[in-house]
């Protein structure tokens, strides 16, 4: 008896086992059932890897960006339109995994768990997808950046409709390159990946925004302080050095004016330990998510950083790193009094029956800014444009904003620019990084200006 009550005991535990993976199967295939069904190993069902048959996808203001006919996959008339919309859109072979095309293929192709994949020829079953972004806007940053790689973002802050994404390196979806796979230049390095979402920079001054949070939280006095900077200081026999020798010069100027002494000396100042908390707490080393799609994780770490480091830290370089996205969304924070609205980029989902089945909708995300924190940064960064850079860069919009030169070792510096407009009718928040394009104010400022323009006539 005791021997068949311990085999009774085996066999319960097995028939536990067996129903707990059987219940785990069937919730995990409704679940991923369509990414299940959709990758692309599955040749008899993705047509050798490649998206033929599938349902439209148009941007905000109804324009076909990519549609199938007998089986082929379109996309937009214009090839500037298909290059620019490159990685929101995505390839046919769904190389670019961030994009609409992958992470939503199995809604295009209008997979359900009961009756699996329609006719991907004929696309039976597919939904439509309409975007968030502009085809016009995408089209003039991608013209800005004038074959310069890099990345271009500007969203709605209020209402988190991500209005422009644009990552370069990019090609065209409707004509691959033939060497798209083989180029030994470096022309099409990285070309997979959304830089937007998926890349860090070196943030060189716009960083200067997070250490001006850490003294505005930390140091009382900051405001009414005066620093001295005559072009350069010695640290740990290592000379920090500024663009210019701005003699007496108060923490609001500083910022203005990007003075690295300033920012060096503040980061020494408040030390480690508080930098990497005030970084934390606005979003370094955390990641967000666009649509269903992951940041890559912004960087700041001096845990073995030596004073000298330290300094330059403050001041956007050692080992800092940011992510444009995130940029964004920080931007989005400080003009929302310290909470962001999260971006997305679809605006809705409607499948073969015309029925909605997802709608883009505005999301707080976490608190990355005190209120009282963000509404000194409003005021700094807003000094910034009245008393440097000039309104007339964006006329009308009162915008708030800051402009970076990144040093990276043997290449020319990455030009950046961060910010967001005040205006009621025109809140919107924007981050901009060119590679190699030098000065911040003249590459990604130009850039940002034209953007902002445009958006501010087109957008309601």
């Amino acid at each position: 008896m005791k021997t068949t009550g311990w085999r009774s005991l085996v066999l319960y535990i097995l028939g536990a086992g067996l129903l707990a993976g059987l219940i785990f199967f069937v919730v995990t295939f409704f679940l991923d059932g369509g990414s299940w069904a959709m990758r692309s190993n599955n040749q008899h069902l993705s047509q050798g890897s490649q998206l033929g048959g599938a349902g439209s996808i148009t941007d905000r203001d109804g324009v076909v960006v990519a549609h199938s006919e007998d089986g082929q996959r379109i996309y937009a008339d214009d090839a500037t339109t298909r290059e620019a919309l490159l990685h929101v859109v995505g390839d046919t072979a769904g190389f670019i995994s961030t994009s609409t095309q992958a992470a939503f293929r199995s809604q295009l192709t209008g997979y359900n768990p009961v009756m699996g994949v329609g006719s991907l020829k004929n696309n039976q079953n597919g939904s439509n997808i309409q975007l968030t972004v502009s085809s016009s806007l995408s089209r003039l940053a991608l013209e800005s950046l004038g074959g310069k790689n890099g990345a271009v973002a500007l969203y709605n802050y209020r209402t988190g409709e991500v209005l422009c994404m644009v990552s370069s390196p990019t090609f065209d979806p409707q004509n691959p390159p033939a060497d798209l796979d083989s180029d030994e230049t470096g022309k099409y390095d990285g070309v997979y990946l959304n830089r937007v979402l998926s890349s860090t920079f070196t943030p060189g001054s716009i960083f200067k925004i997070v250490t001006s949070a850490a003294a505005i939280e930390n140091l009382p006095d900051i405001q009414s302080r005066t620093f001295h900077c005559s072009g350069k200081i010695t640290v740990n026999g290592r000379e920090i050095t500024c663009e210019t020798a701005h003699g007496d010069i108060s923490f609001q100027d500083g910022l203005a004016r990007s003075c690295n002494i300033v920012f060096a000396e503040l980061a020494m100042e408040l030390g480690g330990d508080i930098m990497t908390q005030t970084a934390a707490s606005m979003g370094f080393g955390s990641v967000f998510y666009v649509d269903d799609n992951p940041t890559a994780k912004s960087q700041y770490d001096v845990s073995q950083a030596t004073e000298d480091e330290l300094a330059w830290s403050g001041i956007g370089q050692h080992t800092d790193l940011v992510n444009p996205a995130h940029m964004l969304i920080l931007m989005g924070a400080i003009a929302n009094d310290g909470v962001p609205v999260m971006p997305y980029t679809i605006a809705q989902v409607t499948n073969s029956l015309g029925i909605v089945t997802r709608t883009g909708q505005a999301e707080q995300g976490p608190r990355l800014v005190q209120e009282s924190t963000a509404a000194v940064l409003q005021s700094m960064l807003r000094y910034n444009v009245t008393g440097d850079y000039g309104d007339s860069m964006f006329p009308g919009m009162s915008v708030c904003a800051k402009t970076g030169t990144a040093e990276v070792n043997g290449k020319q510096p990455h030009g950046w620019i961060v910010g967001f407009s005040q205006n009621e009718d025109t809140p919107f928040a924007f981050a901009v990084v060119v590679e190699e394009g030098g000065y911040g104010r003249t590459s990604a400022g130009n850039i940002a200006s034209a953007l902002m323009q445009a958006a501010a006539s087109s957008i309601s």
